[in-house]
């Protein structure tokens, strides 16, 4: 089985198996996610945050935009820029002005600020993926495009990745250009990856272990 095989055949296993989940329970499991990154205090270490709108009963950042509202942070969205298979990101401070994009993914209006994720420095991405493992392997919604985007970031950025228990695997195939995220977070437990960093004012830093 080729990898670029082994990667579809997950995908569709996985996304079935998501979309399928009724809309209860994948509600009420993402806020337990999204209240384990709040409580560990990676959240609230950094500045700048980028979040994804979540489609097809992902993890939803609902709970996380609303933090991040109440907190002042500034928050970015990626979309894809046009005429280009490149992730953009750009500023927003709500999901209410989302506009459909590409795939029908939620994506900030034409107009929003948009800012190099060279430039964005200390901050922390969530990213989306169908699937993880415990030593941050992602195998994302296909594209790549987000891998691109998290290989522009600065070395002071941290990447976390949301997932329900089902989507955490022992191992998940990677190609050469696929990226590693720092953190995994599921609604049982929070995953640092054997090279996470560990910012200042998190558990990570007083500690702290996954629960």
């Amino acid at each position: 089985m080729t990898m670029a095989y082994e990667k579809t055949y997950l995908r569709a296993i996985l996304k079935t198996a998501r979309q399928t989940m009724p809309a209860a329970l994948a509600a009420e499991l993402s806020r337990e996610v999204q209240s384990r990154l709040l409580e560990s205090g990676l959240f609230d270490a950094f500045p700048t945050i980028v979040l994804y709108a979540a489609v097809g009963n992902e993890v939803s950042t609902d709970a996380l935009m609303r933090r991040a509202a109440s907190s002042a942070k500034s928050v970015l969205l990626a979309r894809l820029r046009a005429g280009s298979a490149e992730l953009e990101l750009a500023r927003v401070r709500d999901f209410a002005g989302l506009v459909p994009g590409a795939f029908g993914i939620p994506e900030p209006p034409p107009g929003a600020e948009v800012v190099a994720p060279e430039a964005l420095g200390r901050c922390l991405v969530v990213a989306p993926g169908v699937a993880f493992s415990v030593r941050g392997e992602r195998l994302g919604r296909g594209g790549g495009h987000y891998d691109r985007l998290l290989a522009k970031l600065d070395s002071q950025a941290i990447t976390v990745g949301l997932a329900y228990s089902f989507q955490l695997l022992d191992s998940v195939p990677q190609s050469g250009h696929d990226r590693r995220l720092g953190f995994v977070i599921t609604e049982s437990a929070v995953y640092p990856s054997i090279h996470a960093p560990r910012p200042d004012g998190s558990i990570w830093n007083q500690g702290g272990t996954t629960r």
